[in-house]
């Protein structure tokens, strides 16, 4: 378990959310055409990374299920919990991916679905760059974001109070290049996630590679 993981403000809300989340963002359509096209091109058993990994399903769970090995990171211990019993065939780490020390050139892929939205823009930069680092050469990096442009606006989110910063889809692109990456796909849409209150918010999904 992570140190001090509880007085991180995502910990505190994605605890108290827990299993709704994968409710209400199960229905996502784009979330699983994504996947489906980085299974198509990942070789066989090769290392992933689940960057904000939640309750393990769809993302480590088909990861999992097609063979490769994939290591889940995420800051909510009650996440954490969750995704090693659903997913058993994967790994899952409670720690803050900010802090985690990763090996240069040690994954064939890494995913980071809507995980970056409680990071300062400064922290997303900087993070996305390290994850490009942590690629093998030709190696794949599947974002998702909420492309905003917001910084550190209060929203409530299933139900928490929460503090989000993103970028707008060219800024976004931008930050993707800026880390070495080129971006093979990009896919914008909207979606409402399936949860009492919620509304429709945009979502876009770049598929990189390094």
């Amino acid at each position: 378990m992570a140190e001090g993981h509880h007085h991180h403000p995502a910990a505190e809300a994605f605890d108290a959310i827990g299993a709704d989340y994968e409710t209400a963002f199960a229905g996502s359509a784009a979330h699983h055409a994504s996947l489906g096209r980085l299974l198509e091109r990942l070789a066989p058993h090769s290392a992933v990374l689940d960057v904000g990994s939640g309750t393990g399903r769809p993302t480590a769970q088909a990861l999992a299920a097609a063979g490769h090995r994939v290591l889940g990171v995420d800051v909510s211990p009650v996440m954490v919990e969750l995704a090693s019993e659903r997913v058993p065939g994967a790994s899952f780490r409670c720690a803050d991916i900010r802090e985690l020390p990763l090996a240069e050139e040690s994954f064939d892929a890494v995913c980071v679905y809507f995980s970056l939205l409680q990071m300062s823009r400064d922290e997303q930069r900087s993070l996305v760059c390290r994850l490009a680092g942590a690629l093998k050469p030709g190696g794949h990096l599947v974002l998702a974001t909420v492309p905003l442009d917001v910084e550190g606006v209060s929203a409530v989110f299933m139900g928490q109070e929460v503090r989000v910063t993103s970028f707008g889809p060219d800024a976004f692109r931008a930050l993707v290049t800026g880390a070495g990456l080129s971006v093979v796909r990009a896919q914008e849409t909207v979606f409402t996630p399936s949860h009492p209150g919620a509304v429709p918010e945009p979502h876009l999904f770049l598929d990189c590679r390094r």
